[in-house]
């Protein structure tokens, strides 16, 4: 309950032929590796001593079950548990649609649209009109004690009912449907990040609040950039100079010289007029 509560809402995807060729892929890998492991068996036929005897079992079984069951103190359903009671039957409706097998698709007409719309604001109504008026309680430092005790308490039960598995080889086959669930879950992200959020803004109100935040802020950044700014005003690094400091900062000013009096230029103009002599020659 607690980790359902947790859970936002998410975006629904639409199963593409890739998927439910992949799930049915691992539906036949886990079906394989299940067989794999079963040993041949003799069939034998079911006699109406078994039937009677398979009875017997089940009604031992639910009068020993009865027997063990002690006394309780009945308790007040207080909003808690009907608030608990409410989120495991949706619960258990989310996990009943999961076991639903394949359906035969059906085109959408716009009749079918119309009433899809009745029907959800008539649930909407139908919903606000159920809702009565709520009395809100502070959350005290017991029941925060209680919340706690109660999550580690579900962790060790959790923990305690979890049985060793088997480990399975991971085959090619299942290396390249894992490959592609994540390929596919990449691509599904991706479009739903370029479909709702990319090129988006969002959209946040100028309050008389946050103007006079942002204003304190940017003054506060001008008070610390003057700041350093003073310290470091007047102070400098001393850098120790040696012979390749030394050859640098010459190779630099001869590189300044050069550039600075046009230097270069004049022999590359040197270099073209020689090159035009030697070809005036060659032809004369």
């Amino acid at each position: 309950v607690l980790y359902k509560e947790s859970v936002g809402t998410g975006t629904p995807t639409a199963v593409t032929p890739e998927m439910e060729r992949v799930k049915r892929t691992q539906e036949i890998c886990s079906s394989v590796l299940y067989k794999e492991n079963i040993g041949k068996a003799t069939p034998t036929p079911v006699t109406p001593e078994m039937e009677r005897v398979k009875r017997n079992q089940e009604i031992i079984s639910s009068v020993l079950y009865k027997e063990n069951v002690g006394k309780v103190t009945p308790t007040p359903i207080t909003p808690e548990m009907e608030r608990v009671k409410r989120n495991q039957e949706i619960i258990s409706s989310v996990l009943y649609k999961d076991n639903v097998g394949q359906a035969t698709p059906t085109p959408v007409t716009p009749e079918m649209e119309r009433v899809k719309r009745n029907q959800e604001q008539i649930s909407s109504v139908a919903y606000r009109e159920g809702l009565g008026k709520a009395t809100p309680s502070p959350v005290t430092p017991e029941m925060e004690r209680v919340k706690r005790s109660q999550e580690q308490i579900s962790s060790v039960l959790y923990k305690e009912h979890m049985a060793k598995g088997t480990p399975t080889p991971l085959t090619p086959e299942m290396e390249r449907a894992k490959r592609n669930q994540e390929n596919i879950s990449s691509v599904l992200y991706s479009d739903s990040f370029r479909k709702q959020v990319q090129g988006k803004a969002a959209y946040v109100l100028d309050t008389p609040e946050m103007r006079r935040v942002r204003e304190t802020q940017r003054h506060i950044s001008t008070v610390k950039y003057h700041e350093d700014f003073e310290k470091s005003k007047g102070s400098f690094t001393p850098v120790v100079t040696d012979p390749i400091t030394e050859r640098v900062k010459k190779n630099m000013q001869d590189f300044s010289d050069i550039s600075y009096r046009g230097i270069q230029r004049r022999v590359v103009e040197m270099e073209r007029k020689r090159v035009d002599q030697d070809q005036e020659n060659l032809t004369g």
